[in-house]
């Protein structure tokens, strides 16, 4: 078997190269869209969309805050993460959330603390607490973003941590 200085096969290789070309093409199957927010090789998570509109504020490291309308019509609002997860929310209205894995709970850069509301999002999986584990700061109402689905039973405040192991962003 052939295998690149990653590690990948050739077989793994054409793959990528086919969805970088039906990416530049605009080629993507309805398959390849939904993929975003999803991890073959974990737990699903098990989750219910809102009905209502609701607020999300996200409490931003250096001390300000972001609030923003949640309108269940227009979940999901991107790719990234779980379809009305809090990265898919953050991401569709500029709100700055790390998420090296793309949002398919493979790291756990898009760590945020649920301040206020966590007894409205879904039941988090071992796997994103597996995750969690490598985050830095955790506390009880950690969550990995991406995998954190509210149900729009209330308004929410999230705070984005100061610190998390993207080593590349942070300069290291």
């Amino acid at each position: 078997m052939i295998s690149d200085q990653f590690g990948r096969t050739k077989v793994s290789m054409q793959v990528s190269l086919l969805s970088i070309r039906q990416a530049e093409s605009g080629d993507l199957s309805e398959r390849n869209r939904q993929m975003g927010g999803t991890n073959p090789y974990i737990e699903q998570a098990e989750y219910e969309l809102p009905k209502t509109s609701y607020a999300v504020t996200f409490i931003h490291p250096d001390g300000r805050s972001t609030t923003v309308e949640v309108n269940p019509e227009k979940i999901p609002h991107g790719p990234t993460g779980l379809p009305g997860s809090l990265l898919d929310i953050a991401m569709g209205h500029g709100v700055d959330l790390e998420h090296v894995c793309g949002g398919v709970c493979a790291c756990s850069t898009c760590h945020v603390i649920v301040k206020q509301g966590l007894e409205t999002c879904n039941e988090g999986t071992d796997d994103e607490y597996d995750q969690l584990d490598e985050a830095p700061m955790t506390t009880l109402q950690s969550r990995l973003g991406c995998q954190c689905v509210p149900n729009g039973t209330k308004d929410i405040v999230v705070e984005i941590p100061a610190v998390n192991k993207n080593l590349v962003r942070e300069g290291h």
